[in-house]
């Protein structure tokens, strides 16, 4: 199985996943579609087999901030964020951000 994105489009659904956090690791994904960079990462990410929440920054600026006070992690873009007990465990951006990478963060993650 590839990625299943779901994309986020409101704060509502943000509150949510902070809460699904507490049972498993929760994959976010901010992409940029002006970014060839992002587009690059997207393909990589597309590999994970997982759910990944994807925040479209362009469409979701407010989400996308409310995650860095969330976190405090400060926004990048491309960015992946996985969440476990309602808080970040593992950030990465750019080319950073590996399939390989994801899928271990999980498994290390998913106790």
């Amino acid at each position: 199985m590839k990625a299943q994105f779901i994309e986020l489009n409101n704060a509502d659904q943000l509150d949510e996943l902070f809460e699904v956090s507490n049972r498993k690791p929760v994959i976010i994904f901010k992409h940029s579609t002006t970014c060839p960079i992002s587009a690059n990462v997207y393909d990589e990410v597309k590999n994970v087999d997982s759910t990944i929440f994807l925040i479209t920054v362009q469409k979701a600026k407010n989400i996308s901030t409310a995650i860095a006070e969330k976190t405090g992690i400060k926004h990048e873009s491309p960015q992946a964020i996985i969440l476990r007990n309602g808080k970040s465990v593992y950030t990465a951006s750019h080319y950073d951000i590996t399939s390989s990478g994801l899928t271990s963060e999980i498994s290390n993650n998913d106790q």
